[in-house]
């Protein structure tokens, strides 16, 4: 018996199977079903079960979080983990604000209100920023002024955007009132909701995001910020019976927030001050001094991103107890000025060390590092000291970054394209890095020779034989973050490099570790390994002599690598670059806090001229 393929989602298909159908039955099997009024039915019928089988798969990817397509999808189902997805961000910058040579010692000291305003621009397209709290400024006794912040520092952070005000009136609990705020570029971090009792009260209460909050009470003040189906946002409060206190009949409620860019903003450097400043009776114009370009302004959270974090923040369940959960949480909350997080605890560090958990961060570009301390102590203060595990110190790493050096070999047939070999090579140069920035450029990102293989071979039909060799770089650097860990010039010392991966076994042909020249006794030298040994010796760089026969050596299951008593007084450069060849060279998983990324100057394409269509003659 013939089956019709209603399931079918193709229009032709669909009526196809219905005159398969029809064609079987005895009173069709002569009928000719083309320009015949019964074509234009099966039309119709086709048509709609083309239609009903679209919205039917359509819907049922939408009742999913990792098959729904549509945003609104998305966030609903986040939401229902208990996750929010991120809105727009505001960009961050710092600056010195001051008034100098007024000649005025009457006046003592100056004020400057919070939105405060400046204006900049990036690439020709002008931006407003604004202070995020008010600054006040002592008179120096010679009629020089510099503003400070609350907590004495003269590092003012403003933030790009237009401050808004939304106001409602709350009407009794039967009217189930909605409060939307109609603005898809709201930065809900900006935030500040305040609830008068009356709609002629000067002053209310202020409420907090439910998502800083880490204890509720029966006096706790919260509202909850959640994305609506089209973009706009809104505002819920307790039902006066869970969640603490919430607004009654009667009250006003007043909602300000900056309207934002996002990244757009980002990379300023020149602030002007749109007004000017009264110092006694006369206006005088503020300076402002950069400390940072503008940086952390962001688009909403991306679908896949939404997709991939609400599980995992659901899985904590507001409490640090694995290193996911650290990872999960501080990615929500920080995610602003953060790129990435990485956690493990101190049995999983190198050396171990209980009793701590270890948390890397790696920052969004241009983050300052009063931004960098201040995140730190917020993660602290506001999520391990009151969600993790008693006993448990939190740690924060630096990300260490590992760099590797990739040479790519291989034969190019010049029939095969219009480009020249050198034109193929810088491509592939350029491919290859930002194939590293794409998908490289993070905690626990796993390097594959083969899958950058497969993109270099797809450039060009005339890229033949594709080959790579990989070798593994850490670097000792003068300017260290964590000095200890770094390199100290003039000073005799001990160091140690840890490569995150196991280093080759050596052999008698090719030298495992090597590095870049740097001067010791006033001697240029660079390090090398002894042949088929693991010793390190220190080679004149000007006639490849010895200089000294053992100064350390490499572990090659562990990736250590020790150097002894050296008084390194110069480098080349910033750091002394240090070269392994990696056991494995077609797959590096580096570990922990390090992150991948690409040496652009000791790292090349090689090309070979390969003429297929010529006949090669053997003799």
């Amino acid at each position: 018996m013939a089956i019709i393929q209603s399931t079918d989602l193709d229009f032709t298909n669909i009526k196809e199977s219905l005159k398969t159908y029809l064609k079987r039955q005895s009173e069709f099997q002569d009928y000719n079903f083309e320009a015949s009024g019964l074509s234009n039915i099966m039309d119709v019928l086709a048509y709609n079960t083309h239609i009903n089988g679209l919205i039917a798969n359509f819907g049922l990817n939408e009742s999913f979080l990792q098959s729904a397509q549509l945003r609104s999808s998305v966030v609903s189902h986040a939401e229902t983990l208990g996750y929010y997805p991120r809105s727009k961000t505001a960009s961050v910058a710092t600056v010195k604000l001051q008034i100098n040579g007024t000649g005025d010692t009457v006046t003592s000291s100056l004020e400057l209100d919070k939105g405060t305003t400046f204006t900049t621009s990036v690439d020709e397209v002008s931006y407003t920023f604004q202070t995020t709290e008010k600054v006040t400024a002592l008179n120096d006794g010679a009629g020089n002024f510099t503003f400070t912040t609350s907590a004495g520092s003269d590092n003012i952070t403003i933030k790009e955007g237009t401050e808004k005000t939304k106001t409602f009136l709350v009407g009794e609990s039967s009217d189930q009132q909605v409060y939307v705020i109609p603005d898809v570029t709201l930065d809900t971090s900006t935030l500040v909701v305040t609830v008068f009792d009356s709609p002629l009260a000067t002053s209310g209460t202020t409420y907090t995001d439910i998502n800083n909050q880490v204890r509720i009470n029966d006096d706790s003040t919260v509202f909850i910020i959640r994305e609506v189906p089209n973009g706009y946002y809104e505002i819920t409060f307790s039902d006066g019976n869970v969640l603490g206190q919430a607004p009654v009949a009667g009250n006003k409620i007043e909602i300000k927030y900056l309207s934002a860019v996002g990244a757009e903003s980002n990379t300023a450097s020149v602030f002007t001050a749109v007004n000017q400043v009264s110092v006694g009776a006369v206006n005088k114009d503020l300076t402002v001094t950069t400390l940072a370009n503008s940086s952390s302004g962001a688009e909403k959270e991306t679908i896949a991103s939404i997709k991939a974090n609400a599980p995992v923040a659901f899985a904590t369940q507001q409490r640090l107890v694995t290193a996911e959960d650290y990872k999960a949480l501080i990615n929500q909350r920080y995610s602003s000025v953060i790129d990435d997080v990485i956690a493990w605890g101190g049995n999983d560090n190198v050396p171990p060390i209980y009793g701590r958990v270890y948390v890397g961060l790696k920052y969004k570009d241009g983050t300052t590092e009063d931004v960098k301390s201040a995140t730190q102590g917020s993660i602290t203060a506001e999520l391990t000291d009151n969600l993790g595990i008693m006993s448990i110190d939190t740690i924060f790493a630096e990300p260490e970054e590992t760099f590797l050096e990739i040479i790519i070999s291989f034969n190019f047939d010049p029939d095969l394209t219009g480009t020249t070999l050198q034109t193929t090579q810088t491509t592939i140069e350029n491919t290859v890095k930002q194939y590293f920035s794409d998908n490289l450029n993070a905690f626990g990102k796993i390097f594959r020779s083969s899958a950058i293989l497969t993109v270099v071979d797809a450039l060009s039909p005339a890229i033949l034989n594709s080959s790579m060799t990989t070798k593994i770089q850490q670097r000792l650097a003068v300017n260290s973050v964590t000095p200890a860990d770094g390199l100290q010039l003039n000073v005799q010392r001990d160091y140690t490099v840890n490569f995150p991966v196991a280093l080759a076994s050596p052999d008698d042909v090719n030298y495992i570790v090597t590095s870049t020249n740097f001067t010791v006794g006033g001697k240029s030298v660079f390090l090398r390994n002894l042949l088929e040994t693991t010793k390190l010796q220190l080679i004149s760089a000007d006639d490849g002599a010895v200089v000294t026969d053992n100064v350390g050596s490499y572990n090659t299951s562990t990736g250590v690598v020790t150097i002894s008593g050296q008084n390194i007084t110069a480098t080349q450069g910033d750091a002394i670059k240090i070269t392994a060849t990696p056991a494995d060279q077609g797959t590096i998983k580096p570990l922990r806090n390090y992150i991948l990324k690409y040496d652009t100057v000791r790292s090349r394409a090689s090309g070979t001229f390969d003429f297929q269509n010529t006949a090669v003659t053997i003799s």
